[in-house]
């Protein structure tokens, strides 16, 4: 996703002191806002916290023609489309700017909410990792949903799931996959937590290799 340079961005501007006098731009705020950008983005059951306002709950019946609950996760960008490679890099430079930023986003207070944006994304990839080497990668089918622009509240075109394993590989989206968990449990190092995601992580690993 396109804000995730400018996370980036503004992260390593705020970890470089300005001299006196001259004009300090509120990057915390634009911080803010760069992360309230994956709250825009979230897919599935919203939860209380959520302050996104005009966002309602949508795609409840993710997989279930499948008979897997692929809810939940982020719409790609200006589609209702859930992509599982562009999914997984956004979760692995959530994470690692937790973990090489952490007290840049904790000081502006940013810190819960980049946590929250994490566990959304790694929550949604657990699920559509079903067996070790049976994981989705793809919600929607791309060519009826760009020819229909709506809000996914109110969406109407079909949502098939699309799923790699030994017979349909893909295996830069496994490794992809293994490296947000991966680096999701870097982030979550002091919460029991990660090694739930250390577990599918390697599990990942072992399939894409």
């Amino acid at each position: 996703m396109a804000s995730l340079l400018m996370l980036v961005c503004l992260l390593r501007s705020l970890a470089i002191p300005l001299g006196q006098g001259r004009f300090v731009a509120d990057y915390g705020e634009a911080l803010d806002k760069s992360l309230l950008y994956f709250e825009a983005q979230r897919s599935g059951k919203l939860p209380t916290s959520q302050r996104v306002l005009w966002r309602g709950d949508s795609a409840l019946s993710d997989g279930h023609s499948v008979g897997v609950d692929l809810t939940g996760g982020y719409y790609d960008a200006g589609d209702n489309m859930k992509f599982g490679f562009p999914m997984a890099f956004t979760v692995t430079m959530l994470a690692w700017s937790v973990v090489e930023f952490g007290e840049e986003l904790k000081a502006t207070s940013q810190l819960d909410h980049a946590m929250n944006a994490i566990w959304w994304g790694t929550e949604y990839l657990m699920k559509a990792h079903i067996k070790d080497n049976v994981l989705y990668g793809q919600v929607g089918d791309g060519s009826s949903d760009h020819n229909c622009w709506q809000r996914p509240e109110d969406m109407t075109t079909p949502r098939t799931p699309y799923v790699i394993n030994e017979t349909n590989p893909g295996s830069d989206l496994a490794a992809e996959t293994a490296a947000a968990l991966a680096a999701a449990a870097i982030a979550f190092k002091d919460d029991p937590y990660h090694l739930k995601l250390l577990d599918h992580s390697q599990r990942g690993t072992s399939y894409a290799l």
